[in-house]
């Protein structure tokens, strides 16, 4: 049984209705998590989405959740002004059914880190650079009662799940070797 913590969660509430599509929050996201920090713009590489249909002017931002092993059973089907939208359109995990919220060139599963950086920002930069306050930053304080430990471990695990499913589990033990030498 773990120890009560008290924690702070970080939540983008999205108002859809607000979005106009401009897709900034991708590019802002983008920038923020190239290598070196905001040394390009790719937004297959950001950690939020924005769903659209322009001819109806439909877009929902949607950003990236927990990483999933296996696809989810729904398969519902959403009707806004008159288009039919698949279920995964808005879900926010990383599947092994989907490309989206997955880095491109390794396919580790994004997931949304609140734009954690040293020294802290006030809000991500998502919301920042969002100018019709479609993404809007909240905390709330939680009691929790699991190790933050347990929590990083479970996230590595699903990162050298998801090397291991696209390379091999040979090609990253190598890697790990490689890596453990130089240390």
């Amino acid at each position: 049984m773990g120890v009560k913590k008290t924690k702070i969660i970080k939540s983008i509430k999205v108002d859809a209705d607000k979005c106009m599509g401009c897709r900034a929050c991708e590019v802002a996201c983008s920038a923020f998590h190239a290598t070196p920090k905001y040394s390009s713009n790719n937004p297959a590489r950001s950690r939020i989405r924005v769903i659209r249909h322009p001819l109806e002017d439909i877009y929902v931002p949607v950003y990236a959740g927990e990483y999933t092993p296996s696809e989810c059973m729904g398969r519902n089907t959403y009707k806004i002004e008159g288009k039919e939208y698949d279920e995964c359109a808005f879900c926010r995990a990383s599947c092994p059914s989907r490309d989206l919220f997955k880095e491109p060139d390794s396919g580790l599963p994004l997931k949304c880190d609140m734009c954690e950086s040293v020294p802290e920002l006030d809000e991500p930069l998502c919301v920042k650079w969002c100018m019709v306050d479609a993404l809007i930053y909240e905390e709330r304080e939680v009691e929790v009662d699991e190790d933050e430990e347990d929590v990083k471990m479970e996230e590595m695990e699903a990162g050298i799940e998801s090397l291991v499913d696209k390379y091999g589990l040979q090609k990253v033990a190598d890697i790990l070797a490689r890596k453990s030498q130089k240390s």
